[in-house]
């Protein structure tokens, strides 16, 4: 089989801890034999890393503008150029026009339930279109999470018999510090010391920060700051005023993104992670702090239900108070942090990218005997 893969999204957040681990674990038992990856232009020929054989994936640039009309047919070009035999969009966008079957993994609708939450006023009404495209040209629709899957057929009128619901993996980089291990003094540095509550991710409106910065403000200081991890440059001037709104200037550290072994030891070292999103369509971080061995609290909404299982804390997202509460009763009961990070260790062995390779390589032959 030949496969046309586009990994334009590589260095993103979530969709490129994807791509990064799909393309990683692939092939698998030969399959495929053949890979041609779409990724930026100004992306390495051959992203580090990704741990596939060198020579096996070929890095093709592809220039095609994102959120666009002119990267739908540049792709299905570059598909038609390559002699594909199957395409794979990790995103949903996918030419309606291509010459080979095509598969989509959508990870979730965050755009159809939250359309606010993008600058321009035409960005909701393009990722319907795309959505719906995408939903209507795939052979195979890959869903993260039940939730997702439930949110295609009900939302888009997928067809439940062309989904196939495959959970996301976690890198082996993300693992429990070793007994008796202190915090890194590289982390210090970064004006990090323990205890802290942590949270990571870019924060959209979806991920709901300033509930939490709210909570945060309400429990006693003595037990520990609030980290706030994977800032992007674009965000900070923003989350900086939250934080000084509130008051919390002295006690909240803001970071930007960090490498993976930095960022597993920051969740190695907090006391609790908080995930207090209005809607998660799987639940990375969820899942990169339970591999970690970080106690959790979670939004009891989307797909991180699905990851956690019994192993966190869960909570409406909506209600402060609730929210406020969890984060003081894991802070405080060291029994119940050390409950949930061995049930978190247990649940986070279940996932791994290797097992994400498998059974999306069975959608793929799936896809081509249709």
């Amino acid at each position: 089989m030949r496969l046309a893969f586009d990994a334009r999204k590589i260095d993103d957040f979530g969709i490129g801890t994807y791509i990064q681990g799909l393309l990683g674990a692939l092939p698998v038992d030969g399959v495929p034999d053949e890979l041609v990856a779409y990724v930026p232009p100004a992306r390495p020929a051959l992203p580090r890393e990704v741990g596939s054989p060198v020579g096996w994936i070929t890095w093709r640039p592809e220039p095609a503008r994102p959120y666009s009309v002119e990267e739908l047919w540049q792709l299905a070009r570059a598909v038609r150029r390559d002699r594909a035999e199957l395409f794979h969009a990790p995103h949903y966008v996918c030419p309606p026009v291509l010459p080979c079957p095509a598969v989509v993994t959508v990870h979730d609708l965050i755009h159809l339930r939250f359309p606010s939450r993008r600058r321009h006023p035409l960005a909701p009404l393009y990722a319907r279109v795309m959505l719906r495209l995408a939903v209507r040209r795939a052979r195979r629709l890959i869903a993260v999470s039940e939730s997702t899957r439930q949110d295609l057929i009900e939302r888009l009128g997928a067809a439940p018999d062309r989904i196939r619901v495959v959970p996301n993996g976690v890198a082996a980089a993300f693992g429990p510090a070793p007994d008796g291990a202190a915090l890194d003094p590289g982390l210090a540095a970064l004006g990090v010391a323990q205890p802290y509550f942590l949270f990571v991710g870019n924060p959209l409106p979806h991920k709901n920060l300033p509930a939490l910065l709210t909570a945060f403000a309400r429990l006693p200081a003595p037990l520990g700051r609030l980290v706030l991890a994977g800032i992007p440059a674009s965000a900070r001037a923003g989350v900086a005023e939250a934080v000084a709104r509130r008051g919390l200037a002295a006690r909240v550290t803001l970071l930007a993104p960090l490498p993976t072994a930095e960022l597993a030891r920051l969740y190695q070292g907090a006391r609790v992670v908080v995930c207090p999103s209005l809607w998660e369509g799987f639940g990375l971080v969820a899942l990169e702090a339970m591999a970690c061995g970080a106690p959790l609290v979670v939004a009891d909404r989307g797909g991180l239900p699905e990851v956690v299982g019994d192993a966190a804390l869960r909570v409406d997202p909506r209600d402060v108070d609730a929210l406020r509460e969890a984060m003081y009763t894991l802070a405080v009961q060291e029994p119940l942090r050390a409950a949930l990070r061995t049930r978190g260790l247990a649940r986070a062995r279940a996932f791994s990218w290797r097992r994400v390779a498998e059974a999306t390589v069975a959608v793929y032959l799936e896809a081509l005997r249709v």
